[in-house]
């Protein structure tokens, strides 16, 4: 297999609130010899709020995050389900329509870049399953993981709306997603096959409808442990941060007490791959995660 290399937008989060999702990203590539190159001159993708707000400067943003990719010659692999979104939407955006992409180019002129639509956005999630393979990834576990029940959830952006998701993660169905299973699969867990591991976490309303919130991320994570979840895991670090540490919050609300350990999916993916609790950063998680190994 040639040495795959990627230009990784780490979008904010990942820097700041969850820093344990980029060390295991990075620990994920050095163990497969994946190069990575962080895009540190990259901004905000807009968190799905300012697109609400000023779409073209949305535009122009995520346009700019995507040049510097470019420059490199690399796909521009993404960690948070919400960048990956409003990553793709730029891309599909600028590449159908010439004229919005010359008024995008036309501000980007102005700090000396220009939008080409040469580069790829894709997930590190299908990064791991289309390019490095399934099997590849089997042959390099080292600590199965096989004693844990494995809830995979998918949550939105990722999956949804299809058809901008279609070209970069081999065609996953938004009704019934199977890439995090397939990897589960593949580090010798058990996926926990539930009702709501396709749903909205209650993130994105979390400030404007609080209790709608607290009962989204609720119903998924009692639904996956009414069907012997051990831990849950997640491809985005937005539905991370409303499923670990608001679990007090939507435990009162649904009148359920919640204990599930919640993982990024890199993490998972380190913990098969040899790498330690504290190498991975599970003492920064809310809920209780440093004893899940075997």
């Amino acid at each position: 297999m040639s040495k795959l290399k990627y230009a990784l937008f780490t979008g904010c989060t990942a820097k700041q609130s969850t820093p344990e999702l980029l060390s295991s990203t990075l620990a994920v590539a050095e163990k497969l010899g994946i190069e990575i190159t962080i895009l540190e001159e990259a901004s905000c993708c807009g968190a799905s709020h300012l697109q609400d707000f000023d779409e073209f400067l949305a535009h122009v943003l995520n346009a700019r995050n995507i040049c510097y990719a470019e420059k490199l010659g690399l796909t521009m692999i993404t960690i948070c389900n919400t960048c990956q979104l409003n990553s793709a939407m730029t891309k599909h955006a600028l590449d159908t329509d010439p004229k919005l992409k010359a008024r995008v180019n036309e501000k980007l002129a102005e700090v000396g870049l220009e939008y080409k639509g040469t580069s790829e956005i894709k997930h590190f999630l299908y990064c791991l399953i289309d390019e490095y393979g399934l099997e590849n990834i089997k042959d390099k576990v080292e600590v199965p993981l096989s004693h844990l029940n494995i809830a995979p959830f998918y949550g939105c952006h990722n999956i949804r709306p299809s058809e901008l998701h279609h070209t970069s993660n081999g065609g996953e169905n938004p009704y019934n997603p199977t890439s995090l299973d397939r990897l589960i699969d593949a580090l010798e867990g058990h996926p926990v096959d539930y009702d709501h591991k396709n749903k909205c976490c209650g993130f994105h309303v979390e400030l404007q409808a609080n209790h709608t919130s607290e009962v989204l991320a609720g119903n998924a994570m009692v639904d996956a442990i009414d069907n012997n979840a051990d831990i849950m895991v997640t491809p985005c670090p937005l539905c991370h941060l409303k499923m670990d540490t608001y679990q007090d919050d939507v435990g009162k609300v649904i009148g359920r007490d919640i204990e599930l350990p919640v993982l990024h999916m890199p993490q998972m993916v380190a913990l098969a791959l040899g790498c330690t609790p504290k190498e991975i950063g599970l003492n920064f998680h809310v809920q209780k995660a440093t004893h899940l190994t075997a």
